[in-house]
């Protein structure tokens, strides 16, 4: 039996993220992928990827990402650009007869969903959604135990979710601070766990109420004691000694992908995380309503002294709650790094993980979890790359796999609240785009 040739990938937006999707297709899966283009904005990205690869793959410019699809043969393309553009990217690919994979958040508005979704409808072709916390072996162990039943039906859910102030710092030094560019911590992070809860109760968001405001970075960090007077942390005399200051210039990574490619096009990777210009939220609360009638709790925290999150399941028999500490503080010396996996910064820095059912009428039972990692999402990157890059027939009962309807309907939850933070009122779903019409 011959060997069915391998599928040709290219992808655009060579950011840090795009490391991950580049070494599996160029190592773990190269028997059945091939990386034949590399395309950004920015033309010293890519060629840091290169020469990290030992590769001369073709770079082209992101503003010939179709001739580049055309010319290299492209079967898939991988989307890992700024947010605000991934509609773009997707919807140009599928007009060109590609399949796309793209990071989350799908994009970051309705427009852009609604432009995704009629391009697929369109032209027929696949779209997949990068949610590879779905692939994390306690998430898994989660949906299995509320599909079995044991904890009954559920009535209401409570989420939270805390972002240190090494991890939560990043996402208002970089183009996340700007909600035109990521939607917000809802729509950029918090699309992640949003999809984890239509995905564990196999329903969709109905109405959203949220509330929420800027507390601690941008301009709060001056009320608080924190700010100190420099734009960026590169060169500024200010910034020494300054536990939120990123140093591009200590770290390899940085430096080459940021430091050395601003000369190209002047964005700046360090900027102060207590300057001005600050357009997201860094607390926020979500109250949603589900289709089959329970209601979540949900509360994002991004200056957090640890990270992690917790999750509750109440049910009509029991309850399941869930307790995973990525970091139990932030190591002084690692304050200003880049979070990596959680763990990997200092040996000072411990986790841990809790899975608990609890019935009505017995003791607590705790459940053992085999696979899970500290790092790479709880192992949830290697497996969700096997499965998007090397899919197979046989049927996965946990319905891992993402498609656009369910970046959709993350999106959503995040989209309305966004709305309900604008307008102070509560949000019903289908008023900012009806999904069944996609179905």
């Amino acid at each position: 039996m011959s060997l069915s040739p391998r599928r040709r990938y290219a992808l655009v937006g060579a950011g840090a993220r795009a490391g991950l999707f580049l070494r599996a297709l160029t190592t773990d899966h190269a028997d059945v992928a091939e990386l034949v283009a590399l395309a950004d904005t920015n033309p010293a990205r890519p060629a840091v990827h290169n020469a990290r690869l030992g590769a001369s793959v073709p770079v082209y410019d992101a503003a010939d990402f179709a001739d580049m699809l055309k010319r290299e043969r492209v079967d898939v393309a991988l989307v890992t650009t700024v947010d605000r553009y991934h509609d773009h990217y997707i919807a140009a690919a599928l007009d060109a007869g590609c399949d796309a994979i793209t990071e989350k958040p799908m994009t970051v508005d309705v427009a852009g969903t609604r432009r995704i979704l009629d391009a697929q409808r369109r032209t027929g072709r696949d779209v997949r959604v990068t949610f590879n916390y779905r692939y994390n072996p306690l998430h898994e162990a989660v949906k299995r135990i509320l599909a079995s039943g044991e904890i009954g039906e559920i009535g209401s859910v409570h989420f939270e979710w805390l972002l240190d102030v090494r991890h939560g710092a990043d996402y208002f030094r970089r183009w996340h601070r700007d909600k035109a560019n990521s939607g917000g911590l809802l729509v950029h992070k918090a699309s992640h766990h949003f999809d984890l809860v239509n995905w564990w109760l196999a329903d969709e968001p109905e109405q959203v109420f949220a509330a929420g405001r800027l507390f601690f970075y941008g301009d709060q960090g001056r009320r608080h004691g924190y700010a100190r007077d420099y734009a960026r942390a590169h060169g500024a005399a200010a910034a020494e000694g300054d536990p939120f200051a990123l140093r591009l210039a200590d770290e390899p990574a940085m430096r080459e992908l940021y430091l050395e490619a601003e000369k190209h096009d002047g964005y700046h990777r360090d900027q102060n995380v207590f300057a001005g210009g600050v357009s997201i939220e860094d607390d926020m609360a979500v109250l949603v309503r589900y289709a089959g009638g329970a209601s979540m709790s949900y509360h994002l925290t991004a200056y957090a002294p640890w990270e992690g999150y917790r999750v509750m399941f109440n049910g009509s028999r029991g309850r399941l709650e869930l307790e995973v500490v990525e970091s139990d503080h932030v190591s002084p010396s690692a304050a200003a790094g880049v979070k990596g996996e959680p763990g990997a910064e200092s040996t000072a820095e411990q986790g841990s993980r809790r899975l608990l059912v609890r019935p009505y009428w017995a003791p607590p039972r705790e459940v053992a979890v085999e696979g899970y990692t500290r790092g790479g999402h709880g192992g949830g990157d290697v497996r969700m790359l096997a499965d998007l890059i090397r899919p197979t027939d046989t049927v996965d009962p946990l319905g891992r796999t993402a498609g656009a309807i369910d970046g959709a309907q993350a999106l959503l939850t995040g989209l309305a609240g966004n709305e309900s933070l604008a307008t102070g009122e509560a949000v019903r779903v289908k008023n900012l785009l009806d999904l069944s019409e996609y179905r």
